[in-house]
């Protein structure tokens, strides 16, 4: 019996000398993370990513067709002035057509992350971003302003550009490559006088 009550105290100061054990979530934590939160962005200075998909294409084609016939002729020994003029007749008839057709098509397709810049009053999201990446000389330029419902933005945060409204979008580029294909001064003057 004395024993038993050895082991058992052994047995308890056994296991209150060791350390306890740490156990670690599955789960990240951090300050304010809350595994169930939305993370949607919703308040001022809140990141939302734009998978802007901007495909536009403008047709315009104009067609004129006329036709102009004049015939003008005084008849001589009508009055005592007129007598004395020689019969004249003249004529002229002009046509012509012209046709025209003006095609555009461009695409954008590219992701841009925007900042919450203002939340307004019925809870729409004002929204902000650029970004510029220069490669090789190459300085490419996005900036995008919107505004987007906070119902429009997915569980990843993310939005498509064709939810947003009042966008406007630019893309530039400037470097060599960019240089060139701008129209030289010289065609310029001989696309206005002509």
């Amino acid at each position: 019996m004395i024993k038993t009550y050895v082991f058992f105290l052994i047995a308890i100061l056994a296991l209150a000398a060791i350390a306890p054990a740490a156990a670690d979530s599955l789960w990240a934590q951090g300050p304010g993370y809350n595994l169930c939160a939305d993370l949607r962005a919703k308040n001022v200075g809140d990141l939302v990513t734009v998978l802007v998909i901007e495909e536009t294409t403008s047709t315009q084609q104009a067609a004129t067709t006329y036709d102009k016939d004049f015939d003008h002729g005084n008849a001589a020994g009508v009055g005592s002035f007129l007598g004395l003029i020689p019969a004249l007749n003249f004529q002229s008839a002009q046509s012509g057509s012209t046709t025209g057709q003006t095609t555009l098509t461009s695409n954008l397709a590219t992701k841009l992350t925007a900042t919450v810049t203002n939340v307004m009053p019925n809870g729409n999201l004002e929204i902000s971003g650029e970004r510029m990446m220069e490669t090789n000389g190459e300085k490419q330029s996005m900036k995008l302003v919107a505004t987007v419902r906070p119902r429009d933005i997915s569980p990843d945060n993310t939005v498509a550009s064709t939810f947003l409204a009042d966008i406007k979008c630019s893309y530039t580029g400037k470097g060599a490559i960019g240089d060139r294909q701008k129209e030289g001064v010289i065609s310029k003057i001989l696309k206005f006088i002509f």
